[in-house]
């Protein structure tokens, strides 16, 4: 059994990931700026603020918090809210870890796909790729560069750089089962790396019950989807019409704003590396789908 603080453990997969850690016999706790529950310590990452009893004979933390990328239209301060939502908290985790001397086994960052870029082309990329340039890819390096800090304490570090999490709990599948999305954006051709949010968990409990499972994993399924057969599949699974017709960039992007860049392109991400070392439950779209629409 270990004892884990859990950042950002209030939002979908926070939730879905104490419960699984607790069934599982492990303790978790969780940083919120607004305590509910005995497990709960306050944290304001404005202030500076965390609550030292939450890192009282703490093992591993699991850094999950970040504000939705998706959520709103990035604006200038939305997108520094964007990146010092992850960066700013992973910097006073940090300083608290060293201040404290605590001894963590691990410390488990949460990043994105965004990693690679917003850009479609025919590479499949895998964790040994560069950085891209764009904004979405600045968010991951700088939230990755906080993380890896960690290693000046000697402390184990592990990435998920996760795609599209699919839940019957709300996330990107409550936007894409929409008239507007349920059709295909552009041209349809860019790839939704995607991952059922019970495999995203199990690679989250397995950061922490094996030794060897640190670095940097893509937490993608194995099977690449593009957006016009994603929505197919979803349109299928759904019992519901899916737009014949394809929903213009142009339209997209004033709806959307800078935001339109993160559905109107797309690549392959591999998950080679990562399947040496899980097994995943739900490798294909349609069961993935099925079990979240049963």
């Amino acid at each position: 059994m270990a004892k884990i603080l859990l950042t950002g453990g209030t939002g979908l997969i926070g939730k879905e990931l104490e419960n699984l850690l607790t069934k599982n016999n492990h303790e978790v706790c969780i940083l919120t700026r607004n305590p509910k529950a005995n497990n709960h310590f306050e944290w304001n990452i404005n202030t500076n603020f965390i609550d030292d009893k939450a890192f009282e004979n703490l093992d591993y933390i699991i850094h999950l918090a970040g504000a939705g990328i998706a959520d709103k239209k990035w604006t200038k301060t939305r997108k520094e809210e964007l990146i010092n939502s992850r960066v700013k908290s992973a910097n006073l985790l940090f300083s608290k870890i060293k201040k404290l001397q605590i001894p963590l086994k691990g410390f488990i960052s949460s990043s994105g796909i965004g990693y690679y870029g917003t850009l479609t082309s025919d590479k499949i990329y895998t964790e040994e790729d560069t950085p891209a340039s764009d904004f979405i890819a600045k968010i991951c390096v700088e939230w990755e560069n906080a993380a890896h800090q960690f290693k000046k304490l000697n402390i184990p570090v592990t990435i998920l750089r996760t795609g599209v999490v699919l839940s019957e709990n709300g996330g990107a599948l409550k936007k894409i089962n929409t008239p507007l999305f349920l059709s295909a954006l552009g041209n349809g051709k860019q790839y939704i790396p995607w991952i059922h949010i019970d495999d995203l968990c199990n690679l989250y409990r397995k950061t922490v019950e094996e030794d060897n499972f640190t670095g940097i994993y893509n937490a993608v399924a194995p099977e690449h989807q593009t957006n016009s057969s994603f929505t197919k599949i979803l349109g299928k699974t759904l019992k519901k019409l899916v737009t014949p017709i394809n929903i213009p960039n142009f339209i997209l992007k004033i709806v959307l704003g800078e935001l339109a860049a993160i559905v109107l392109q797309g690549s392959r991400i591999s998950s080679v590396k990562t399947e040496k070392q899980y097994r995943f439950k739900f490798p294909n779209l349609e069961d993935a789908l099925k079990s979240i629409y049963k």
